[in-house]
């Protein structure tokens, strides 16, 4: 039967806090269990929870950290004891660890409160901060793989109590150290856990922010200029950098500069027609012209463009750090002139094919060759006589099916006018 003993936990914490400063702690610790095993007993929650708040906040206050510790696994360990009690000392040591500056009471405490929370669904929550902390303690020490070890384990996906905006800095953190201990498999399967609908919310704005930078890192690293533009057009959506202009215009360039980087194909064309009609970027004149380039069927002579562009590009880290970014560039150009030349010719000598796009008779064909694979045209090349042809050849069976379906949808035409003439007469007849 719950008894409401607060006058007795009253009396205890009173009477046992003075003891404790004269220098009897022990005794006072003493006392202060008694008074809670007898609230415990009667299941009196909140007295139990403040008298065990008490014996631990004064170990801490007398600075008696291994004192600490071991009563921390004594409250946590005493028969019955109530969940709130538990829940209490924990979030209660928790505001300790930021004033403690010796960094082995600090991990010693930290691993305490990790032990005693352990396996317990109530208090999971404040596991997981505890957890973030010793990662980035290990961080800090130079110790990434203990660091991504430490916090790769933690599934909050799975936490009912925790709000969204908690969780989607654990993902972000997760992400970000998986990465730097370059574990970029499981830094994408943490990717995957995080609904892009939740970013979109209003208050989520710095975090979408946080959470595509990181995605833009995982993709870095393999190249995917594709994702990465729209990595950026997520981030370009953000309310945040709509509202500012020189947010909107910095992202605004790079969405431009990963649209160019990215293969030639359908996508990368319907984005450079959605982007080249932003109104923002009239105001970065430089880079509508640099997506004007790969917009129309023209053909783009290398060093002009380069040295169109060479300062302004420059001034980007990723053409500095990343050798092969401007190389990537260069086959972006010649894959659009390949695209432009299929347009305008039915069919061109190799050696002509190679003057217009500034390469050798290989490179030219090796080119050709990984455009087909990817069926952005289409192009067979015939070494003997020197000439590829990009007109399709047409298949006898293909053509007949076709003119079978042209014939028979000319008859359906025809029947359906014959009787909408029909239609019409009838009328005619009935209203004379």
């Amino acid at each position: 039967m719950e008894q409401d003993l607060s006058p007795v936990a009253d009396a205890a914490i009173e009477d046992n806090r003075p003891l404790a400063k004269s220098g009897q702690l022990l005794q006072a610790i003493e006392n202060l269990l008694v008074a809670e095993k007898q609230c415990r007993q009667a299941e009196d929650s909140p007295s139990t929870s403040r008298i065990a708040v008490e014996i631990v906040r004064l170990c801490y206050q007398d600075q008696k950290y291994e004192l600490l510790n071991e009563k921390l696994v004594l409250l946590s360990k005493r028969r019955g004891q109530l969940r709130a009690v538990i829940r209490g000392i924990i979030q209660e040591c928790v505001t300790y660890i930021d004033k403690i500056h010796n960094m082995k009471i600090k991990l010693d405490l930290i691993e305490t409160l990790r032990t005693i929370s352990d396996g317990k669904i109530f208090v999971e929550n404040e596991r997981a901060r505890l957890t973030k902390i010793l990662s980035k303690i290990k961080e800090d020490e130079g110790d990434i793989a203990s660091a991504a070890k430490i916090l790769q384990d933690l599934q909050v996906e799975t936490y009912s109590t925790m709000e969204k905006k908690e969780k989607i800095e654990f993902f972000i953190d997760q992400m970000r150290i998986c990465m730097n201990n370059k574990d970029f498999i499981r830094a994408q399967l943490i990717a995957n856990k995080v609904n892009r609908k939740t970013l979109g919310e209003e208050d989520m704005g710095d975090l979408k922010i946080q959470f595509y930078e990181q995605l833009i890192r995982y993709y870095t690293n393999s190249s995917d200029y594709l994702e990465i533009t729209r990595c950026y057009l997520s981030i370009y959506e953000t309310p945040s950098v709509q509202n500012s202009p020189q947010l909107l215009h910095s992202t605004l360039k790079m969405i431009c500069i990963y649209i160019v980087l990215s293969p030639i194909g359908s996508e990368q064309n319907d984005l450079i027609n959605r982007v080249y009609d932003y109104k923002p970027l009239s105001d970065i004149s430089s880079f509508k012209t640099l997506l004007d380039n790969f917009k129309v069927n023209e053909l783009i002579r290398w060093t002009t463009f380069f040295e169109t562009y060479k300062i302004e590009l420059n001034q980007h880290p990723m053409f500095i750090q990343e050798h092969n970014v401007w190389e990537d560039l260069r086959k972006r150009v010649i894959e659009h002139n390949i695209r432009v030349i299929s347009t305008y010719y039915s069919k061109i000598s190799t050696k002509r094919l190679s003057e217009l796009l500034d390469l050798s008779g290989d490179d030219s064909e090796k080119f050709v060759s990984d455009l087909v694979t990817n069926k952005t045209i289409y192009a067979r090349i015939d070494r003997p006589l020197g000439i590829c042809n990009f007109i399709q050849s047409n298949d006898p069976h293909k053509m007949l099916n076709s003119w079978g379906a042209n014939i028979t949808s000319l008859l359906d035409l025809v029947e359906k006018t014959n009787h909408l003439i029909q239609r019409e007469f009838m009328i005619h007849k009935i209203n004379n």
